[in-house]
């Protein structure tokens, strides 16, 4: 269902005018990019930039100074708590128009995006929207990953992800917002560190606004270029879905707990197998106790035909198989321990230590 009223002002959108807010953290690899992206959109009336800039280690702090000094449509807003909602509030706050566009310093902004996004929102009344998250990388493991982010097996169930039919969505990637909306309903939530955009607009549709998800918008996003670092990334997202199923209960999602079921069984599957080796488990107990490895069995098989079809070079087909897994897993890890203890102000480490920049 949703329930929605027209946005205020007689539903247009509003006066011409975009600002544009990035929360930024250890992105010298990325940044440049980002901004040039969110630059180049073409839009009718003035637009800003406003980099929400949490302490980095990486030089990143030195590259917003210099796009900043170089382009007066570029504003550093400092955010020395480095959350990301608490960085997106002080955007948002400072900001001169009253369309809002959230970018990712880990994303670029297709071109057209804006006026597309703009012409939607005024064109369905709508508080936000958002269209599709196309993954990419620039090494066997980061292309092998963005694969998964963009495969139903990998991340499924969120339109952004690759949902086709334009209409009313649960929430919206990165989003276009009205910020008077925004306002009205409170802003991000700086509690959540994780999740945050889809609490935002649970309290957008509560008010009775309309989420929109639009096909015709796309964002390249660049996935996390090592292992360890995407599973401190999922492990973290995890935890902290936990703590929002915690929150909202059954205003989640059944999709979450596809991978906690995994780990759930992964772990009985691993009991049952040392009962049995240690002939604890014998006879007819064991074959029935055997029924859990049917599951595990299913999962494995189908990653590993996937990675199989995949068609790509031996290395991102093997890093693919490797990565589905590691994503599910480390994911529904944390989430169970989200649930069991909730997030107790998990945060995700997955950028706080930058080696040398890529090639």
């Amino acid at each position: 269902m949703h329930d929605v009223r027209p946005a205020p002002r007689d539903a247009s959108v509003p006066a011409p005018g975009v600002t544009y807010v990035m929360p930024v953290l250890n992105e010298v690899d990325y940044l440049a990019r980002a901004v040039e992206s969110v630059l180049e959109q073409e839009v009718d009336g003035p637009t800003e930039l406003l980099l929400a800039l949490a302490p980095s280690t990486d030089g990143t702090t030195e590259l917003a100074e210099r796009i900043a000094a170089a382009d007066q449509r570029v504003r550093v807003i400092h955010n020395p708590r480095a959350d990301i909602p608490v960085g997106l509030n002080l955007a948002i706050a400072a900001a001169a128009y009253g369309t809002i566009v959230r970018v990712d310093a880990h994303s670029e902004l297709e071109p057209g995006y804006t006026r597309q996004a703009l012409a939607t929102l005024d064109r369905v009344k709508a508080a936000n929207v958002g269209g599709v998250m196309r993954a990419d990388g620039r090494t066997p493991f980061q292309r092998a990953v963005a694969r998964a982010y963009n495969s139903r097996i990998g991340l499924g169930g969120g339109a952004y992800h690759g949902g086709a039919v334009e209409g009313p969505a649960e929430s919206a990637y990165l989003g276009v917002m009205r910020a008077d909306v925004l306002r009205e309903v409170g802003m991000f939530d700086e509690t959540i560190r994780r999740g945050e955009d889809w609490e935002l607009n649970l309290r957008i549709r509560a008010a009775g606004y309309r989420v929109w998800f639009d096909p015709r918008l796309a964002v390249t996003y660049w996935p996390r270029e090592r292992w360890g670092r995407l599973v401190r990334q999922f492990m973290a997202t995890g935890t902290w879905r936990g703590e929002l199923v915690r929150r909202f209960g059954r205003r989640n999602s059944l999709r979450f707990f596809a991978p906690p079921g995994l780990v759930v069984n992964t772990g009985l599957a691993a009991i049952v197998g040392v009962l049995q080796a240690l002939g604890v488990l014998t006879g007819v107990a064991a074959v029935i106790a055997s029924v859990v490895y049917a599951p595990l069995a299913v999962y494995t098989a189908t990653v590993i035909v996937i990675s199989a079809a995949v068609k790509a070079p031996l290395a991102e087909r093997a890093w693919f198989a490797v990565v589905l897994p590691s994503m599910h897993l480390a994911w529904g890890l944390g989430f169970l321990g989200g649930i069991l203890r909730g997030a107790r102000g998990t945060v995700d480490t997955s950028r706080l230590v930058r080696n040398t920049p890529l090639p």
